[in-house]
């Protein structure tokens, strides 16, 4: 759909437009489509498996740090949605970023992002592999990393629609499995669960009581749950190829909301009161199955594995179609190879192929140089999302403004208490990068993240400098 922008006050960063790639995607995805992407980008591995390293560290104190970091998410959203429903665009918050601060901002965080969304593909389809590997031992895993691939870089490249099908599935199965979850554990709570008995809250003061670990774990805690949240911004990227972007996003984005306390914060709540927070299962073989196995239920391993191969597999196929959309968005708007921004028959297919190729290459790096290479790969995309997370907030305080002198009728979707709530949340993400300085495991990812982000802001304003207008005599 055509939309229009006034045009930038004096002095302010030139407004940035990705329309004429939008305009050459197709408008593919339904309302269903994007509820189920706002869901299944928030329900992963790292919430199924990646919890348990939290609950260790945190103890049952594990369910406020989820409620905390859930809490900064829901602003983070809140703040993107607001500018997303103003103007969607598949470059999303790169987009935003280039109209608030400028283009060095949106070549950053676009980039920032591309690398984070290409190497977690790589690491989605190691862990699939390693499943169905398990599954069936013998075979080797960088084949199945390579089915993974060749199915899902044909899902990308057909059209956006088969794309929406798969996810739509995909997080169909997800939901269905954590709601079940959810209600046995609450019946098991409640002791109404034939065959279990209501724990009351042993598990939650006692061993240690109700924060084990003191502040340093409810610290360690809270970083991990931070992380486990990414995800929720491909559904602001999707939805400039939907049916209706505006009324897509303001409602993908309200509806996600409340579902990430119910799921994230309620799973946890469901697992430290059914079961004690120093388990060795709880971190040996996840959370979830820990759970399911304290219950009784045959074959909880087995469902788990299947439930993870699912959220790694939707995770691979959401991460290819997030990282071509966003390479599409920047050489759009001249932030990169030209070539690489083509779109055929409403797909950006060369995007597509070399998302996929450069995570299939860090699936190599994980065979050739697992001791030096790929860790180092890890690291540098650590906290990308938090420095993505920053260029949101800072754009929404800029744009905000702008838009209620200019365009009010735009505001389709509002942040709460604008600034405060802005100011509170720039506030929570810098504290955040102090807590992984004083944290030996996540200060070199800080470091190797920062290095990153360095780099591509002196690209981009080398690249922004070149491309100013020489001044006039």
């Amino acid at each position: 759909m055509p939309r229009t922008s006034a045009p930038p006050p004096t002095g302010s960063p030139a407004v940035a437009s990705d329309s004429g790639s939008d305009s050459a995607l197709t408008h593919g995805l339904k309302q269903r489509h994007l509820s189920m992407i706002a869901l299944g980008g928030v329900i992963g591995a790292g919430l199924f498996v990646g919890s348990g390293a939290g609950i260790a560290a945190a103890g049952p104190s594990i369910v406020i740090a989820y409620a905390v970091s859930g809490l900064l998410v829901m602003l983070v959203m809140r703040m993107l949605g607001e500018m997303s429903a103003a103007n969607p665009a598949s470059g999303s918050f790169s987009v935003h970023a280039e109209r608030a601060i400028g283009p060095w901002a949106g070549f950053t965080a676009g980039w920032a992002f591309w690398v984070l969304l290409c190497v977690a593909v790589g690491l989605e389809g190691i862990g699939a592999a390693q499943i169905i590997s398990g599954w069936l031992p013998g075979t080797p895993e960088w084949a199945w990393v390579a089915l993974f691939m060749v199915v899902f870089l044909g899902t990308n490249l057909a059209s956006v629609t088969k794309f929406g099908e798969f996810e739509f599935w995909f997080a169909a199965l997800k939901v269905a499995a954590i709601t079940l979850f959810l209600v046995l554990g609450v019946l098991a709570i409640l002791g109404v669960l034939p065959g279990t008995d209501a724990p009351g809250t042993a598990n939650l003061s006692g061993e240690g009581g109700f924060m084990p670990n003191g502040s340093e774990g409810l610290v360690i805690g809270l970083l991990a749950s931070v992380f486990a949240y990414g995800g929720l911004e491909t559904v602001t990227i999707a939805a400039a190829e939907s049916e209706n972007p505006v009324r897509g996003v303001a409602k993908a984005v309200r509806t996600a909301m409340w579902r990430i306390a119910l799921f994230y914060v309620g799973s946890m709540a469901v697992i430290v009161t059914l079961v004690p927070w120093d388990d060795a299962k709880v971190v040996e073989v996840g959370p979830f199955y820990a759970a399911l196995d304290h219950l009784g239920i045959s074959g909880a391993a087995e469902i788990m594995n299947v439930v993870i191969l699912v959220a790694l597999l939707s995770a691979m196929n959401a991460n290819i179609y997030g990282a071509s959309r966003m390479a599409c968005s920047l050489v759009a708007r001249g932030q990169g190879p030209k070539r690489l921004g083509r779109v055929t028959s409403g797909v950006p297919r060369t995007a597509v192929l070399v998302s996929s190729v450069f995570g299939f290459l860090c699936v190599l790096l994980s065979y050739w140089r697992p001791d030096d290479v790929f860790p180092w790969l890890l690291n540098m995309i650590g906290a990308v999302i938090l420095v993505v997370w920053i260029f949101i907030a800072v754009s929404q305080l800029l744009l905000r403004t702008r838009l209620e002198r200019e365009a009010p009728e735009k505001l389709v979707v509002r942040m709460w208490l604008f600034p405060g709530l802005t100011v509170v949340a720039l506030l929570a993400m810098a504290g955040i990068f102090l807590l992984m300085l004083r944290q030996p495991d996540t200060r070199d990812q800080l470091l190797a993240t920062g290095a990153l982000t360095v780099v591509l802001i002196v690209i981009g304003v080398v690249r922004q400098r070149r491309a100013a207008p020489a001044p006039s005599e």
